[in-house]
């Protein structure tokens, strides 16, 4: 989901720029191949391993992330529609972006609800614990919500139609109120305890993702709202768009300042390489496709500018953390388990 939205975010961009379109293209067809591997090697492993793999499950600080594998469903659909239309015809785009649609939505709803249920009735919980990886399981059905608005348009007019729709707009608040909940959390944290000073701290820019992904939410499913509903229930889709949009993308701005100091200051302490980088890269995508949609709602020149910023942030990051994972997966170091596993506890260290 790093590498595809990178591709989605492209293809929403408000300018056009020569030769992005053949690029986001490029980085649609990589990560499409990419899921496809991925998968294969999920399964296989499975297969071949099944109590390694269940012990990855039942693991506090790993079960969060399999949230991340509906999102990845989720980016490579949209992409699929908004780029690969082009490459293999609209109507197989369609067919192929609802049926990641529907898997990555199932996947996301079934992470929503077992694995808060699993923290809440079977795994022991610090004071200290939370973090960004918490969001994980709970932010799959606002992408389901962005995305699914791609579909509308492909779809009868009728009942269907408003059905998807308000289906989406249920998805947004449930992923919402849980995300404010467990950001709270997460702010609660830093406050008392600090940061853990370790690769952990990337996954602060996880709170990002669903503050992004909610404006892009907003801003999609209020374009194709008049589609589905009555004009005065359409217009008052779209005007909360704007109405939403631009107070959270102003949080948006505080927590990319917050977490860029706190990533920053750990870097200058010697923070090691992880996989936990790629935090940085899916949560920047959707504050991209986020400014994207209010600057196409706006239209705010200063919108489209900070749009442009942005996915130079987001390409940047993304090149250092994939060129990061290469070496790191030819040398082989990201492929063993730390040497001293265990809880990681926050800290505050003012005298440094």
């Amino acid at each position: 989901m790093g590498t595809g939205i990178v591709a989605t975010a492209a293809a929403t961009l408000p300018v056009h720029l020569p030769g992005l379109r053949a690029f986001a293209q490029g980085v649609w067809v990589f990560a499409a191949a990419l899921l496809l591997v991925l998968v294969i090697a999920v399964t296989l492993n499975w297969a071949r391993h099944p109590t390694i793999a269940r012990g990855h499950a039942r693991n506090p600080q790993m079960i969060h992330f399999y949230g991340a594998a509906p999102m990845a469903f989720l980016t490579v659909g949209a992409g699929t529609l908004l780029l690969g239309a082009d490459l293999i015809g609209t109507d197989l785009a369609v067919d192929i972006n609802w049926l990641l649609w529907s898997v990555g939505t199932a996947g996301g709803l079934f992470t929503a609800m077992t694995i808060p249920f699993l923290m809440f009735t079977q795994h022991e919980v610090e004071p200290d614990a939370a973090f960004g990886g918490w969001l994980m399981p709970v932010v799959p059905p606002m992408v389901s919500a962005a995305t699914g608005a791609l579909l509308i348009p492909h779809m009868a007019p009728g009942a269907g139609r408003a059905t998807m729709l308000y289906a989406c707009y249920a998805m947004f608040g449930m992923s919402l109120v849980a995300a404010l909940i467990i950001v709270t959390m997460i702010w609660s944290r830093l406050t008392h305890y600090g940061t853990s000073g370790t690769a952990r701290v990337p996954t602060l820019w996880i709170v990002l993702g669903p503050v992004g992904q909610s404006i892009t939410a907003a801003g999609t499913l209020g374009g194709q709202a008049h589609l589905a509903v009555d004009a005065p229930i359409a217009e008052a889709f779209n005007l909360l768009a704007i109405l939403y949009g631009v107070p959270m993308w102003g949080f948006g701005v505080l927590w990319v300042a917050l977490a860029t100091s706190l990533t920053v200051r750990t870097l200058r302490r010697g923070m090691p390489f992880a996989l936990t980088w790629w935090s940085l890269t899916f949560p920047v995508g959707t504050f991209v496709t986020g400014t994207s949609q209010l600057a196409l709602h706006t239209g705010l020149p200063a919108l489209r500018v900070a749009a442009v910023l942005a996915y130079a942030g987001l390409l940047c990051t993304w090149l250092l953390v994939a060129v990061r994972t290469a070496l790191g997966s030819a040398r082989g170091d990201l492929l063993h388990p730390p040497l001293n596993p265990g809880p990681v506890r926050a800290r505050k260290d003012p005298a440094r």
